[in-house]
């Protein structure tokens, strides 16, 4: 097989199509229905999804919860204000995090945010630039960082978001990501009742995302392009579910690429799925041959990101890249906030 460059997974994509709010009703998006097979799509409301499930199916969701991981302070002894980025925590009050400006942030820099409520120190600097910071405190951390924290929003979203919990899912349970797992935004409590009731099992694991899902390829050969580890936990309930579903013919349905990771990182070559947790760094592109998933519910993602690498690992590149060209034609919203896409 040929090396495949970052470059094979670029396309033209209109800035005035990329979503800056959420629906008022998460499940009226649109979606695009892609069969991997013939390439051929259609085009739907995102509540059709129940038209292509069948009973015996399993949904498997990620019940990750962002935490509102950016805070806004400043340094004690100049009043430069920083921004960081919770990324992932270390141990109790250690934390990687991503700091701007970082060239101010060196190792022994005291932090200050909320006129003094929380504290912080600069340990050292670790991998990608990346600063390990100690917070100081009184009472319960997450009580502090509620009060503080902002949602961190990606980049290109540049309207302030007016309810925290939209960039939430509706089933999000433990914290620890530092942006959502989007695909599964497009669900509500009732839709995933229905689809319960029509004898779909749903499954939830956890993958905590990181930011390194959404760091850019910056090597051309994208063999070279090193993934960020993120921890999972898979419980004995999914996994039996899953394994369950496998086992009577059922197919396997990840909303988000979170969840596609989470299963195919606990997988064996077998392809049965193993109760426990851990960290993944795997990086999923065409070639790869997946051991469990059977489809993918997923949003718009960025042209040369890992995250259209992996969808065109399930359904070939040509037949990708076509489907995002009617996407755009058809002016679907695309990233965070935008518009769904369903490959069966």
């Amino acid at each position: 097989m040929t090396a495949l460059k970052k470059s094979d997974f670029f396309f033209e994509l209109p800035e005035e199509l990329i979503a800056q709010d959420p629906l008022a009703d998460r499940s009226a998006s649109r979606l695009l229905v892609l069969h991997k097979d013939s390439g051929e799509t259609e085009h739907r409301i995102f509540k059709d999804i129940t038209e292509y499930l069948k009973p015996g199916d399993c949904l498997v969701l990620n019940n990750t919860k962002v935490i509102p991981a950016r805070l806004i302070g400043k340094k004690e002894d100049t009043g430069a204000a920083v921004e960081v980025l919770l990324l992932k925590r270390r141990e109790k009050d250690i934390w990687e995090t991503l700091v701007k400006p970082g060239k101010k942030c060196r190792p022994g820099a005291k932090l200050v945010f909320g006129e003094g409520i929380l504290k912080a120190e600069v340990l050292e600097t670790v991998e990608e630039g990346n600063r390990l910071i100690r917070f100081s405190y009184e009472g319960i951390f997450e009580e502090v960082l509620d009060k503080l924290g902002e949602m961190p929003l990606p980049p290109y979203i540049t309207h302030k978001l007016a309810d925290k919990n939209r960039y939430q899912t509706v089933y999000a349970k433990y914290d620890g990501s530092a942006a959502a797992p989007t695909a599964g935004l497009h669900f509500t409590a009732e839709l995933l009742k229905q689809i319960e009731s029509m004898g779909v099992k749903t499954a939830y694991v956890t993958l905590h995302v990181g930011l390194g899902t959404f760091r850019p390829v910056k090597t051309d050969n994208i063999l070279e392009h090193h993934m960020h580890s993120e921890y999972y936990e898979v419980s004995e309930e999914a996994a039996e579910k899953i394994n369950l579903t496998k086992a009577e013919g059922g197919r396997i349905v990840c909303v988000g690429t979170t969840s596609c990771r989470t299963v195919e990182s606990a997988a064996g070559e077998d392809g049965r799925v193993s109760a426990g947790c851990g960290n993944t760094e795997i990086f999923i592109y065409p070639g790869y041959r997946f051991k469990v998933l059977d489809a993918l519910i997923t949003n718009f993602h960025l042209p040369e990101s890992t995250l259209v690498m992996l969808v065109s690992a399930l359904a070939g590149r040509e037949k990708v890249l076509a489907a995002y060209a009617e996407a755009v034609r058809e002016n679907y919203r695309f990233f965070s906030f935008g518009d769904a896409m369903l490959v069966i």
